[in-house]
């Protein structure tokens, strides 16, 4: 295997699992232990990941950096499950609407799968997943193709091509980041390319994202914020985060997580609306 390959490697791990062990790398790659380091240093000296005692972890700071889906999926559990609680209020039976890759979503989707006649569209394999395997027999599923991305996203010109030809009444969009100049951001490029096919596919669009996206940016802008229609977050969000997302988005809605709101979904919300 050829170094470079090597690199691209022990990247996508980091990228995927949060953090790679020496140990480890060197039995998957078939080389030394030396090798690995030297991988990881000169890795480390592009910033594209912090070398650590004993391995590498990733450089949160980095417009790059795009979690796995299994590594999201710990983080913020109350959070979620309240913010999607509350996003689930808004889907009505007969619906169409779809569903953006991430574990926000995915929560969301847990939440839909007892809604009556819904068809829902997604480029998300766990959303798909788990609808197919749990939800109703009424429902239809429709998944978008593409190719798959560590956030376990379908995404590049067949996703974008699908989108491009359906018409939804909702679209729920989880994002990496959120910034006042920056707008709604991913760290994929394929993946934004998708999704704003995604956001033009719906009559409203609305965003679920926890108070950590405040302030990350991914590498490439989806929307803006004022293309959002309604915007839900939770409590966690600061009051300042809080002013400058209600002079943009159309809604605002903040909820409270409970200590039951990992399994019941139980919440306490406000509604914000614009200062337009």
């Amino acid at each position: 295997m050829l170094a470079r390959q090597r690199q691209t490697y022990i990247l996508e791990r980091v990228r995927e699992d949060g953090a790679v062990r020496v140990a480890d790398l060197a039995r998957d790659l078939g080389v030394s232990d030396m090798t690995v380091r030297r991988d990881l240093e000169l890795l480390h000296g592009q910033g594209l990941l912090e070398k650590v005692h004993g391995g590498a972890t990733v450089t949160t700071g980095s417009s790059l950096f795009e979690p796995g889906f299994v590594v999201k999926s710990e983080l913020q559990l109350a959070e979620k499950a309240a913010i999607a609680s509350a996003a689930a209020e808004l889907v009505t039976p007969g619906m169409a609407i779809v569903l953006s890759a991430g574990t926000t979503t995915f929560a969301l989707a847990r939440r839909l799968i007892d809604v009556e006649g819904l068809t829902v569209v997604t480029n998300s394999v766990p959303v798909a997943d788990v609808l197919y395997r749990q939800g109703r027999p009424d429902q239809t599923i429709i998944v978008t193709g593409g190719v798959r991305t560590p956030s376990d996203a379908l995404v590049g010109p067949f996703a974008v091509s699908a989108l491009r030809t359906i018409h939804v009444d909702l679209v729920f969009m989880g994002v990496h980041g959120m910034d006042p100049h920056s707008g709604f951001t991913t760290p994929n490029l394929l993946e934004a390319e998708t999704n704003r096919a995604l956001v033009e596919s719906g009559r409203r669009l609305v965003v679920v994202a926890d108070h950590t996206k405040w302030g990350v940016i991914g590498i490439s802008s989806i929307a803006r914020l004022d293309q959002a229609d309604v915007l839900i977050t939770d409590t966690g969000l600061g009051a300042d985060a809080r002013a400058a997302l209600a002079r943009e988005v159309r809604e605002l809605t903040v909820v409270e997580p409970s200590a039951g709101a990992q399994t019941a979904g139980a919440t306490d919300l406000a509604v914000i609306p614009a200062a337009r």
